[in-house]
């Protein structure tokens, strides 16, 4: 019954945001998604925690349809997170409740990286009033610092921010192959 609720919601806003997915069609997306229903569950994950999953693209390598998170701004239930163990361990005080690699872990997806997040803002304007947490190159990382991501003036910008940073502006969204 879940799936087919979330399957409702994938379809329409797959047929709402044509622009995403051009040259796809839905019924070979739901066929390989029914024949994955732990894929349902990280999607049905994604969709609780505010990142509307959309498919984004298909890897004619892997044979496997690309869904980021697509909500406007960065998901509301993935906000207020430092960005990985470390980091949240590094903290003595004002502990953030979570951190961005273990939640995407959680969840069941791949944090974006740099590239992916430049490629969803090409297929609309997202975080505009908020920010998401990229993939951090280990170089940077190994320094104490990790990078992020907001669309501003026209342009996507890619920022750097200690690690154990926390803002209720700043999330992250996921990749889910399928």
């Amino acid at each position: 019954m879940l799936a087919d609720n979330l399957l409702i919601i994938l379809q329409t806003r797959f047929e709402q945001n044509s622009q995403r997915h051009k040259n796809l069609e839905w019924s070979e997306i739901q066929r390989k998604l029914e024949a994955k229903p732990e894929k349902l569950e990280i999607l049905q994950k994604m969709e609780d925690t505010g990142g509307e999953p959309d498919v984004v693209g298909f890897d004619k390598k892997s044979r496997e349809y690309l869904f980021m998170d697509c909500s406007a701004e960065s998901p509301k239930g993935r906000r207020s997170f430092c960005y990985d163990r470390a980091a949240l361990d590094k903290r003595k005080e004002n502990k953030p409740k979570n951190n961005v690699m273990d939640a995407a872990a959680e969840i069941g997806i791949e944090l974006l990286d740099e590239e992916q997040y430049s490629y969803l803002q090409t297929l609309g304007t997202f975080d505009t009033k908020t920010s998401s947490w990229l993939l951090t190159p280990e170089n940077i990382r190994s320094l104490g610092g990790a990078i992020f991501g907001d669309f501003r003036y026209g342009t996507v910008f890619i920022y750097h921010n200690g690690a154990d940073s926390y803002y209720a502006a700043r999330g992250f969204r996921g990749l889910l192959r399928v």
